[in-house]
């Protein structure tokens, strides 16, 4: 009786099972044909776009031409038309986020053509957060290592990891922007520059052999390494909070990141303020660094080519004024398109 009944309800649950898979087949089969129909939408879009982008521009240089041979008028009408083309543009912006695109050719060296288009906002947005926590986290790691190797321990090996911490975050950094930028967010080019020059110069870093020029200028790196994660932590939780208040007024979209904040408001200024001493001395710390590396390079002693390369010397300086000027040439402009919106209104 109870092997009867074990295999009666075996029997029934495999009824059961074949039912679903049934449905299960009936399903992928309607998915893989809705699937087939976005592709053919999305080729379609992605086609009628582009017409449209090339129309538009010829548009524009015609309308250049004529702007100086019509009557006033016909000037307004002008005017007007490329204000219009202004926002269509702007329109097709935001159409191309949901659409795939070819990769620029970094991710096409990184990732091959792997489409990395995120086709909701829902999935734009999880990815859009997991960067920003990714960079939280990997700010907050740095600074407890930067920290255990200054003051805990002086071991080439472990400072060999924090090296390769710092090759792997920026490296990482530069793929995950790569495809923000694809996905629509409107990442500035100097910071995704900013993030190249950083990976390679903690390569260089990486491979310095160690020695009496490694022994003199570990301290003062480590040094800022802990005070640049520390800045890091404070810029970030100063733009994220500004992100969130102008997310939540409907000025910012939900692809912008914690980099640089536009379209500036007054009440920014209060955690600004704040902030910007600490800016101001890592941009001179990072001077400070590229001033120490070419004194070391004149001293006999020195024979790694890590320091005596002009390259890592020239790139620091670089990439001090590429983040330097960045960032408050995009306060600036900020701030200058907020005076002449006050001053119209």
């Amino acid at each position: 009786m109870n092997l009867s009944s074990s295999f009666a309800d075996c029997l029934r649950e495999w009824e059961d099972l074949e039912k679903n898979y049934q449905l299960i087949q009936v399903t992928h089969r309607l998915y893989k044909q809705k699937l087939d129909d976005v592709l053919k939408l999305q080729s379609t879009c992605s086609t009628n776009l582009v017409q449209q982008r090339k129309k538009f521009q010829n548009l524009k240089s015609e309308l250049k031409k004529c702007k100086y041979s019509v009557n006033a008028d016909e000037t307004d009408a002008v005017n007007r038309i490329q204000e219009l083309i202004k926002e269509r543009e702007n329109v097709f912006f935001e159409m191309e986020a949901f659409l795939p695109k070819r990769n620029g050719l970094y991710l096409s060296l990184v990732l091959g053509n792997v489409n990395v288009t995120l086709l909701s906002k829902q999935a734009k947005f999880a990815y859009k957060d997991e960067y920003e926590k990714f960079k939280l986290y990997l700010t907050i790691l740095l600074f407890a290592f930067s920290f255990f190797c200054r003051f805990i321990v002086n071991y080439r090996v472990v400072d060999s990891v924090l090296n390769f911490l710092l090759v792997w975050y920026y490296c990482t950094l530069t793929i995950r922007e790569s495809i923000l930028i694809c996905n629509g967010s409107r990442i500035k080019g100097w910071w995704v520059f900013h993030h190249y020059v950083s990976a390679f110069l903690s390569g260089l870093l990486l491979t310095w052999p160690d020695g009496v020029m490694y022994q003199e200028f570990r301290s003062q790196f480590i040094s800022f390494s802990m005070y640049e994660a520390f800045v890091q932590f404070l810029q970030y939780y100063y733009q994220s909070g500004c992100l969130y208040r102008l997310r939540a007024l409907g000025e910012r979209h939900n692809m912008d990141l914690t980099v640089a904040i536009e379209g500036f408001q007054s009440w920014m200024w209060r955690g600004l303020s704040f902030l910007l001493p600490f800016l101001f001395f890592g941009h001179f710390f990072q001077l400070y660094n590229a001033t120490t590396l070419f004194s070391m390079a004149q001293n006999p002693r020195c024979t790694e080519w890590q320091v005596s390369h002009p390259i890592q010397c020239n790139l620091k300086v670089v990439k001090g004024l590429t983040h330097f000027l960045g960032s408050y040439f995009t306060v600036l402009k900020s701030l200058s398109n907020e005076l002449k919106f006050a001053e119209q209104s």
